[in-house]
């Protein structure tokens, strides 16, 4: 195992990037673990609101903490051990952040709320992408400039493609499908061709009364199929929402 590591991580020069996503994954578990004990209103976190009122939402300190792991790793600049302890800080900090997600997005505190289910949605994303980039998924590092002007411009060209179909499958409203296919062009080519989300701009701007309709049953039936999975997932992860 420690052979594994030392080859596949500290070698290739990976090791900042997967600290990060281990950070982010146990900072996740451990946040998830003690907000869900202070619903239940066990463990010693229970009183978490100061006598004048104020409750500091954690996605504060994550804020501060993410910023210190971004200031630590420009200055760093790939030197060892405060790259390390910079990817560390910035897997903290995002985690941290991103569990409050639905919060900063609507500027109100729906965290049990079945709006605050889209910052689960934004965690298990963005574990996604971070675990795609460390197996080594990252149309970005093919691009190498000690290459010649044909090789860099075809490797732009085909990085520009890859970002114009996701930014099509973000405009027709597969909002979790454009993340991914930033990494995996084949995702975004899907998404492009695919009929658009009812709802989405691509839909509202492009289709007709026939094609909206057949839009509509799409979504309808993807939402009928895997729209009750996505939620005991959420709910099993997160905590189910309150019904007040």
């Amino acid at each position: 195992m420690g052979a594994w590591l030392e080859r596949e991580f500290v070698e290739s020069g990976r090791l900042p990037l997967f600290l990060c996503f281990f950070a982010f994954v146990i900072t996740f578990i451990v946040t998830r673990t003690i907000t869900r004990t202070i619903r239940s209103g066990r463990g010693p976190f229970g009183d978490n609101v100061s006598e004048s009122g104020l409750h500091i939402h954690h996605a504060v300190p994550g804020v501060i903490i993410l910023v210190a792991g971004a200031f630590l790793a420009v200055g760093a600049s790939g030197a060892t051990g405060w790259a390390e302890l910079a990817g560390v800080l910035v897997g903290i900090g995002t985690s941290l952040v991103l569990d409050e997600f639905a919060l900063i997005l609507r500027l109100d505190d729906v965290y049990w709320a079945e709006e605050g289910q889209i910052s689960v949605e934004m965690v298990g994303l963005t574990v996604g992408l971070l675990g795609l980039i460390l197996i080594g998924f990252n149309p970005f590092a093919t691009i190498d400039f000690d290459n010649d002007a044909a090789e860099i411009g075809g490797a732009i060209l085909a990085i520009g493609i890859s970002l114009m179909f996701a930014a099509c499958t973000a405009i027709k409203g597969k909002f979790r499908l454009a993340l991914f296919a930033v990494l995996f062009p084949p995702v975004g080519l899907f998404g492009a061709i695919r009929l658009a989300r009812p709802g989405s701009r691509w839909a509202k701007r492009r289709y007709g009364t026939e094609k909206r309709q057949r839009a509509i049953e799409r979504a309808n039936k993807f939402d009928a199929r895997y729209g009750p999975l996505a939620t005991k997932v959420s709910n099993f992860v997160a905590g189910a929402p309150s019904e007040t």
